[in-house]
């Protein structure tokens, strides 16, 4: 059964998980190779909570994770190493200060840009004793959400058999996405999100795709998101199920988590969703059909 948590009700612990994941985030991305479109910087829905799987460190590999059932960070290293510490009654310097005082102890030197992407207000992340809010129960709803959304995703992302990117969790915007690509280039993304180089955005939108996923906003308790880029004339338009439509504001398909949650079938729908939304990409877009841009 879907989980009920109302954005609403857990927005300061929202706002303080969404800073420390981009901690962790960031220093995966310093420590791997870069991977097109950003994919060496996400994290994954852990049996536990959310993990950035393994990192590449000079003597093996060190892995971090949010451990939202015993309510710790983990950090492991490969030769044996392990510490952690508790997530609540932490503020996000206490929380970075912590993270990199344990990596050093592990023996992993690492150096991040320390300020926070695609937020507003931008405070660096060892000056911010403003977010200090942590609530387990509603930590681990949220984690329950995602494994709700990482199941109908991977199911939706195994029908494709071209190129595809993992179901993964991006930190700048707190969202578990899949997407999927035509094989094409597009057209230069014109950037502006608040506080992210425009470098970041047009790496990430180098080709031209259709992109779903889960995100703790745009609906009561979050939903269900689909959108194309570049997104082709008569795209908003699109059929679409019942209880999803298209924003203008946002420039993508919600399909609201409470609506899913009180579905008969709620992967059904969602799948549904995906497939309208994806479909109405390819059609309105002009996809190839010839080079596995497809489902088998």
């Amino acid at each position: 059964m879907p989980t009920e948590l109302t954005v609403a009700s857990w927005q300061a612990t929202r706002d303080t998980v969404h800073l420390w994941t981009q901690v962790v985030g960031k220093i995966r991305m310093a420590l791997s190779p870069p991977v097109n479109h950003w994919w060496h910087v996400t994290l994954y829905v852990s049996a536990r909570g959310l993990a950035t799987g393994p990192i590449p460190v000079p003597d093996g590999i060190l892995d971090i994770e949010f451990d939202f059932v015993d309510h710790e960070l983990v950090l492991r290293t490969s030769d044996g190493g392990r510490r952690s510490f508790p997530l609540a009654g932490r503020s996000v310097a206490q929380f970075y200060e912590e993270t990199l005082a344990a990596l050093g102890e592990l023996g992993v030197e690492v150096s991040i840009h320390p300020v926070p992407n695609e937020v507003p207000v931008a405070i660096p992340f060892a000056d911010d004793s403003t977010h200090c809010t942590y609530v387990p129960e509603q930590a681990q709803a949220f984690w329950r959400q995602l494994i709700d959304a990482e199941r109908v995703l991977q199911t939706f992302r195994s029908r494709f058999t071209g190129k595809v990117s993992p179901v993964h969790y991006f930190w700048g915007a707190m969202d578990l996405a899949v997407t999927r690509f035509s094989g094409r280039p597009a057209p230069a993304h014109p950037g502006g999100v608040p506080n992210c180089p425009d470098d970041v955005m047009l790496e990430g939108y180098s080709q031209e795709i259709s992109s779903a996923g889960f995100w703790p906003g745009g609906g009561a308790e979050g939903a269900f998101y689909s959108y194309a880029y570049p997104a082709p004339p008569g795209y908003a338009d699109a059929p679409v199920p019942d209880g999803a439509f298209y924003s203008a504001e946002l420039g993508e398909f919600l399909l609201p988590y409470e609506t899913v949650r009180q579905a008969p079938d709620p992967d059904g729908l969602v799948l549904d969703f995906l497939e309208a939304t994806y479909r109405a990409a390819v059609r309105l877009g002009g996809w190839p059909t010839d080079e596995g841009a497809l489902d088998a």
